[in-house]
């Protein structure tokens, strides 16, 4: 089964014998949000993605509807977007292009996550392509900005997929992917690669493979995790895992991309969302989660057991 086709739970539906779930904490008091910190291995408890979970409002799936146009149902398009049979191509592998797809319907989910399906591809040799793909949970929709092909200081999450060090200076190895969250009041600094409002990121390769490349964002109680499937095996390796993210609900999912004096094609197949099944005390249902400010709050990040692979769940 393709990676798309799982999702993890944390105390929820089937279980890989002796691998317990990872409860996920509940919403803390906001702090101040630039925070830095370490990352450790992360394991999630992994079932089949049943379809009742699965909220088509906000996914993109084949077959497409509105091919050759520049919408579809429930999608609006923006710069250089097109719609094909197999893709959303967000840029063609030209200079100083970019393009984005939002989705029509704010999400009212407090757990969530998304799958992507996605392709990084061109003709640049290496270090000679850019820029790279945004995935987004923010307040605003449809607006065209210098991050990605979308807005700076905008109210939510962000996860770039970089492909180009700005940096030269950097100790990153390309391609980067890393996490921001915020409230409006700080800038993504592109010559740094956003170093510094990053929460925390991963070395991915995932530009020119030849297999399909996944990423799984994964929001519950708190709790933020990145996982990717790059290396055709089937499995999640972790990248990412945050504890006291303080999101709101009401937001806008999308995808953004953009070029400059390098470019790719920055290609999106599918984006699925799934609603997990989450209890929250009486005290979290009560909480307007609409007004929410975007925020982190955390010492360190969880440490977990090691990766395993979800073909050992039987």
């Amino acid at each position: 089964m393709a990676a798309e086709g799982w999702i993890w739970r944390w105390g929820w539906g089937r279980r890989c014998p002796g691998r317990p779930g990872l409860p996920g904490p509940g919403p803390g008091p906001t702090t101040p949000l630039l925070l830095f910190l370490l990352l450790g291995p992360v394991v999630a408890d992994i079932t089949d993605g049943n379809s009742e979970h699965l909220k088509r409002e906000h996914s993109l799936i084949k077959p497409y509807q509105g091919v050759g146009s520049s919408s579809m149902p429930l999608w609006d398009f923006q710069g250089s977007t097109i719609l094909t049979s197999q893709y959303v191509r967000l840029t063609p592998d030209e200079r100083s292009k970019e393009g984005s797809i939002w989705n029509h319907q704010p999400c009212f989910l407090k757990d969530w996550e998304m799958h992507v399906h996605f392709k990084v591809h061109g003709s640049g040799k290496k270090n000679l392509h850019g820029d790279g793909i945004a995935l987004w949970y923010t307040r605003d929709r449809l607006v065209p900005g210098p991050v990605f092909g979308s807005k700076d200081n905008f109210h939510g999450l962000a996860i770039f997929l970089d492909t180009y060090p700005n940096d030269e200076t950097t100790e990153r190895v390309f391609p980067y992917i890393s996490v921001m969250v915020n409230n409006g009041s700080l800038s993504y600094d592109h010559s740094k690669d956003g170093r510094w409002t990053e929460l925390a990121g991963c070395t991915a390769d995932f530009r020119n493979r030849d297999h399909d490349t996944f990423l799984a964002v994964r929001y519950s109680r708190g709790r933020l995790t990145v996982m990717t499937d790059l290396e055709d095996k089937n499995e999640w390796k972790n990248c990412i895992d945050i504890t006291g993210v303080r999101l709101p609900t009401g937001y806008y999912f999308g995808a953004s991309a953009g070029t400059g004096d390098l470019s790719d094609n920055h290609d999106i197949i599918s984006m699925k969302l799934f609603q997990l099944m989450v209890e929250h005390t009486p005290d979290e249902e009560n909480i307007d989660w609409t007004k929410i400010e975007p925020s982190v709050n955390f010492l360190k990040s969880p440490k977990a057991p090691p990766l395993f692979s979800p073909r050992q769940c039987g």
